[in-house]
């Protein structure tokens, strides 16, 4: 009862930042807030007990290897799935979203890793796929092409996208300019909480850079994001918080000025294997300098664990 009382204490004191209270109840609202969710299918255990919460302005990063949950974990905030256990609150009210225009509709949209975008399409079109504009009435309706032209061209340059033309095809776009344009639709719509899908996953460092960039600025419009990664080095510069996840189960939850990043990256990676793995190269003939230094670094971040 008291481990329960002390998770929700700190859910609804060191993860608000935005100083909001509920009127009714005096207590903290975020804009998304999560309290002991779980999803499970049949016997596989997808995810288990996760707390974390999203505010305005700010960024909370997801960090997990390859199924951690991280993938569950977006399709229950996005509205695919709903979960088995816990709560899922927006701004103050409790939801549990039978679709994804049900969760669009609470103001939460989803950029994922395949974008979902139509190469050879020109970058407006693309830009409002779905929600065409149009002018006229009746058998004279039509779209409004120089307005869906010039909404596209203002938001990109707003988010700090300079194209010459709007009408090239999306596909000669690089990847990181790709998943920009995909970020300022989803804020021109009206997103208020924006999930991003492993966003730098297939990218080059120089564009994994522009893309970290465009995560920025979204917050700096008021924005809620959650960044989900593998690479703590992407998350740390950005984050404002980070929820680590193992095997469907979170492993840490922090406030970045509780955390370095030799210590996420430590949590993320875990020591014990880091070790193990140095032994075993070392055993089939691994540089000997190299492994040295892992295993420096695995005993400082072991040391620094234990001291906390």
């Amino acid at each position: 009862m008291n481990a329960e009382k002390t998770r929700k204490d700190h859910i609804s004191n060191a993860t608000l930042l935005q100083g909001e209270t509920d009127p009714l109840t005096d207590r903290p609202v975020h804009l998304l807030q999560l309290d002991g969710i779980g999803k499970h299918y049949g016997n596989i255990i997808a995810l288990r007990d996760v707390t974390m919460a999203v505010d305005n302005g700010r960024v909370t990063c997801v960090l997990g290897d390859n199924g951690a949950g991280k993938s569950t974990l977006i399709k229950i905030i996005a509205g695919l799935h709903q979960h088995d256990e816990g709560t899922l609150t927006v701004m103050g009210e409790e939801r549990k979203f039978s679709s994804p225009r049900d969760a669009l509709d609470a103001g939460i949209a989803t950029v994922y890793q395949d974008l979902a975008v139509v190469p050879l399409m020109p970058i407006w079109r693309n830009f409002f796929l779905g929600s065409e504009l149009t002018t006229g009435f009746g058998p004279f309706k039509r779209l409004d092409v120089e307005k869906m032209k010039e909404i596209t061209k203002n938001e990109l340059a707003d988010m700090g996208i300079d194209l010459r033309d709007v009408e090239q095809p999306i596909g000669q776009l690089s990847g990181g300019e790709r998943q920009c344009v995909a970020i300022a639709r989803a804020v021109y719509f009206g997103a208020k909480v924006l999930i991003l899908d492993e966003p730098t996953a297939a990218l080059g460092v120089k564009q994994s850079g522009v893309v970290l960039r465009y995560i920025l600025q979204a917050r700096d419009r008021g924005l809620g994001v959650i960044f989900i990664t593998h690479n703590p080095h992407h998350a740390y510069p950005v984050g404002d918080r980070f929820l680590l996840l193992k095997r469907g189960k979170s492993i840490g939850y922090h406030h970045k000025k509780d955390i370095t990043l030799d210590e996420l990256t430590g949590q993320m990676a875990g020591g014990a294997e880091l070790a193990e793995l140095a032994h075993e190269l070392e055993a089939m003939g691994g540089h000997t300098d190299i492994l040295a230094e892992v295993e420096k670094e695995t005993a400082s971040i072991g040391g620094e664990s234990k001291a906390k």
